[in-house]
């Protein structure tokens, strides 16, 4: 299903609906970056601001983006703070809206939609200084080689988002080339039962 159509149909459950893998990566993103602060975060997919909220604590300013307007809508009803500015936004066309350096990036279960990593990590590599930091937090391709996409159910059935499997080297050698590296990675598991296959993936990267 179209990206930015299944998110507008997704919006109106997507915070109540039972979901392993929104939950998971919300707290490994806090659990990561808990004892840092920033003063301008760019946050890529940020949906219905269900990290935006605790990233107010530890940032000045966000520049939260989406590509979905119904999201966006949630999460400005959500969140009423002059330290946000929401904005829809298709990253893969010009950043238009980046007029300033971020020390913070951050993707939350979106990369998996973007087929061109290396382009992406050059547009953010244009918008950050030496030391910013780029988190990354995905459904762990694991999970994807057993045949999990992002989903949900409406009274027509089940609606499955376009997706786009992407290894763990793909990630790196996309920061990599854009002058990236890797200072941190993770992987989460439910109920933290290492047995399993392992849901999120979690990759910080610093600009050299």
């Amino acid at each position: 299903m179209d990206i930015a159509n299944a998110y507008n149909s997704w919006s109106s459950q997507y915070d109540t609906n039972d979901n392993k893998t929104r939950d998971l990566e919300a707290l490994a993103l806090q659990k990561i970056l808990q004892a840092k602060s920033f003063k301008h975060c760019l946050e890529i997919g940020c949906g219905t601001g269900k990290n935006t909220a605790w990233l107010l604590s530890i940032c000045d300013q966000i520049t939260a983006i989406d590509l979905s307007k119904g999201m966006l809508e949630i999460a400005k009803n959500k969140i009423q703070s002059d330290k946000v500015n929401f904005i829809e936004v298709d990253i893969t066309k010009d950043w238009t809206f980046a007029n300033q350096t971020y020390d913070l990036v951050t993707f939350s279960l979106m990369l998996e939609h973007i087929e061109d990593l290396n382009a992406v990590f050059q547009k953010v590599s244009r918008v950050t200084a030496v030391g910013s930091l780029v988190y990354i937090g995905e459904l762990h391709p694991f999970k994807q080689y057993a045949g999990s996409k992002a989903r949900f159910e409406t009274e027509s059935g089940t609606q499955v988002v376009t997706c786009f499997n992407h290894h763990v080297t793909d990630f790196i050698q996309a920061a990599n080339a854009s002058g990236f590296q890797l200072i941190h990675l993770d992987e989460q598991f439910d109920d933290a039962d290492r047995s399993q296959l392992p849901r999120i993936l979690n990759l910080v990267f610093e600009k050299l």
